[in-house]
């Protein structure tokens, strides 16, 4: 199903500590790629949606291993994305930021993730400007880093610190293989505060990213994890963490082991399937914070 992958031990001398996460996921039903809206969509390529259900399964069923919480909402026919439900929208404090899809075949998937916030007791808040959820909005700390260059707009991004009250810095990436900032950032210490980490960290490819935007992180995260282009073109940052759990791609060898040495625990998990579609682990996941566990 998955396996914690065997390498480096822990050289930094940090103790990580695994925070309860509580997630959104969508069984891919009716995935396929029958269009193209980024590099990795070639709708000649046959998709396998037996493959791809069973990837996702590996997917959800390691989160229920880690004792996360896991929610799905249900699969549209006609809407083969909605697998990716980092999209759907970008939810702190039980506040849930709506999407507003930049391409036609996905404007649906908006609202129907916007009913079912809005059905779980979630404050909606309807999007005016284009955006495309946790896929370009980030939370690192108390901080949003926001993406845009091929999806979300860079208003968006004022929109986005409106709505929540906290401080967005702007990334623009320029690589179109990462089109949405989850591709090219990993959030390996989400939480800060009482019972979190001192120091939210991430990981990222400086490759994907304008020479502003790579000055912006050299700057605020010092300590990074810089990723190679040969792990990140395998969607090596699309991953998910706990802060000591780190979901990843099987082919990212060289962050696995980043990762192992400065105390992480990298989980292999091959979506190899759903990549064909441009999504990875983290696309695949909406990280749903409610207002009891925010810090």
């Amino acid at each position: 199903m998955h396996n914690t992958a065997t390498g480096p031990s822990n050289t930094s001398g940090t103790e990580r500590i695994a925070q309860h996460r509580r997630y959104l996921m969508c069984r891919p039903e009716h995935f396929t790629v029958s269009y193209t809206i980024n590099p990795w969509m070639e709708p000649a390529k046959p998709t396998d949606t037996a493959k791809a259900v069973r990837q996702w399964q590996s997917l959800y069923d390691t989160y229920i291993e880690l004792g996360h919480e896991v929610e799905l909402i249900d699969p549209i026919e006609g809407l083969p994305d909605m697998v990716y439900t980092a999209n759907g929208g970008f939810v702190i404090d039980g506040v849930a930021y709506g999407a507003k899809f930049r391409f036609q075949e996905r404007v649906p998937e908006g609202p129907a993730f916007m009913d079912w916030f809005g059905n779980r007791g979630f404050d909606v808040v309807d999007p005016r400007e284009v955006n495309e959820g946790e896929g370009d909005f980030l939370l690192v700390g108390d901080t949003i880093l926001a993406g845009t260059g091929f999806r979300s707009t860079g208003d968006s991004h004022r929109e986005v610190g409106e709505v929540f009250g906290r401080e967005v810095v702007s990334l623009t990436l320029i690589d179109p293989r990462f089109y949405h900032l989850d591709t090219a950032i990993a959030v390996l210490d989400p939480v800060q505060g009482p019972g979190g980490v001192d120091h939210a960290n991430i990981a990222y490819l400086p490759g994907a990213f304008d020479e502003a935007s790579r000055a912006i992180l050299a700057e605020r995260y010092p300590d990074a994890i810089r990723v190679s282009d040969e792990d990140g073109s395998v969607f090596g940052l699309n991953s998910a963490s706990d802060g000591r759990n780190v979901i990843i791609s099987p082919r990212a060898k060289g962050f696995e082991a980043q990762l192992r040495e400065r105390g992480y625990n990298p989980i292999l998990v091959d979506l190899s399937e759903l990549l064909l579609g441009g999504g990875g682990i983290k696309c695949c996941t909406l990280e749903l914070r409610s207002k009891e566990t925010s810090v």
